[in-house]
């Protein structure tokens, strides 16, 4: 692609009742102004600057925001590596229960391909500006979806075309199905962020992750649980949320009292980044692939972890009765979400993030890997250092412990 430029052109059309911008990374179109003046239509800009550096076959040459709703379905469908939370209905449910908009985009490539990016807009806490991310915190992994899996040059692609917009901040929190792709791409503006997450290969079936991936430790803790007369159930379509909401407040206030955070700040963080209204959309949205796995002793909740299942598993919240832990509930819930996704052959199972400390450690002990993942961000302001100076004022002022 080295040497030809590819400039862009957008136009506005109604498609479904819904606005689409089209972008043809082509010509760009030449109009006149009031005064009779030749001129470029204004706010469209340069693809860097006339250069997309990448091979031919990943150069873009049209984009469509938002993506077509038939067109991002067919393409999550093809796309092994793909977690629920980069789907349309998971989209939906972030908009129903945050003040986010879909700004997702369909690419396609010189050389056919189609390629989706989820997108979601939310306005900014520092001022009247808004930021565009796939996804925002909280609500799960973005990332391209490509048919077989997106590629490192399209990356690279979609990064020059992201970096070019005159957004405040944009970014990009791929999951780690995509790492390879996404940890072989850069772009000189991008701020880059690594993420310990955790992701368990199933290949071989339950049998082989039981016997070859789990610990002794684990399946000591789910023998113990199953003596001791843990029962678990799992609920499909947001049924059993009312109990894992329960048991998550009550973790919330154990973490804040740990933490010096007053109860009343912990409650509004909770509320505000996790309503319970988010996972009952979630719920309505996503159907029989939404799982709420509730562990019990004796009738109480004693764990509970939330799953989305399509091609891949993503487990992506979980709480737990301190005063219970000892009836390792824990271990026996987890065991049972992961062998659920065997017998359903999905092909990974991922935890999520985990930073650096013990959470990771109880993910390693069923199978789980280790993964820094890259999150791309770029910033027109410096959104991030005012937004990390002010959670640091905080945390000191009310002696916060992490």
């Amino acid at each position: 692609m080295s040497g030809q430029k590819f400039q862009r052109s957008c136009v506005t059309l109604a498609a479904n009742r819904t606005n689409h911008e089209v972008c043809h990374l082509g010509q760009r179109p030449r109009v006149k102004s009031e005064r009779g003046r030749v001129m470029d239509r204004k706010g469209v800009q340069n693809l860097s600057d006339g250069r997309v550096d990448v091979p031919a076959a990943d150069g873009l040459v049209k984009m469509i925001s938002p993506a077509p709703r038939a067109e991002w379905v067919a393409i999550m469908r093809s796309d092994p590596y793909a977690l629920e939370s980069q789907s349309p209905e998971w989209a939906d449910a972030m908009c129903d229960a945050h003040p986010l908009r879909d700004a997702s985009r369909l690419y396609v490539t010189a050389g056919g391909r189609t390629l989706v990016l989820p997108m979601l807009r939310r306005p900014l806490a520092v001022g009247f500006f808004t930021a565009e991310q796939s996804n925002p915190p909280a609500c799960g992994l973005g990332g391209l979806l490509a048919a077989g899996g997106v590629q490192a040059g399209e990356v690279n692609a979609v990064l020059e075309d992201l970096a070019k917009r005159r957004v405040v901040v944009q970014s990009v929190s791929p999951g780690p199905l995509e790492v390879d792709a996404w940890r072989d791409a850069h772009h000189p503006r991008a701020l880059v962020h690594p993420h310990h997450v955790h992701l368990l290969d199933l290949q071989g079936g339950w049998d082989e992750v039981w016997t070859q991936r789990f610990t002794k430790n684990s399946r000591r803790g789910v023998r113990t649980a199953e003596r001791k007369g843990v029962t678990v159930e799992r609920g499909t379509g947001g049924e059993l949320v009312p109990e894992f909401y329960a048991l998550m407040e009550r973790a919330v206030l154990r973490w804040a009292r740990q933490q010096h955070e007053p109860a009343w700040l912990a409650r509004r963080r909770l509320h505000r980044r996790d309503p319970r209204e988010k996972f009952e959309a979630i719920g309505r949205r996503l159907g029989d692939r939404f799982q709420v796995w509730v562990a019990r002793v004796d009738g109480r909740p004693a764990a509970a972890c939330l799953v989305a299942r399509g091609v891949n598993a993503h487990d992506f919240r979980g709480a737990m009765d301190e005063r219970l832990k000892h009836y390792r509930a824990t271990d026996l819930i987890q065991a049972r979400a992961i062998q659920d996704a065997c017998e359903a052959r999905c092909r990974y199972y991922y935890l999520g993030e985990s930073g650096t400390g013990t959470l990771g450690q109880f993910k390693e002990r069923f199978g789980a890997r280790r993964i820094v993942s890259p999150e791309f961000r770029f910033e027109r302001l410096p959104v991030t250092r005012v937004e990390r100076g002010i959670k640091t004022a905080v945390k000191k002022i009310i002696g916060f412990q992490d």
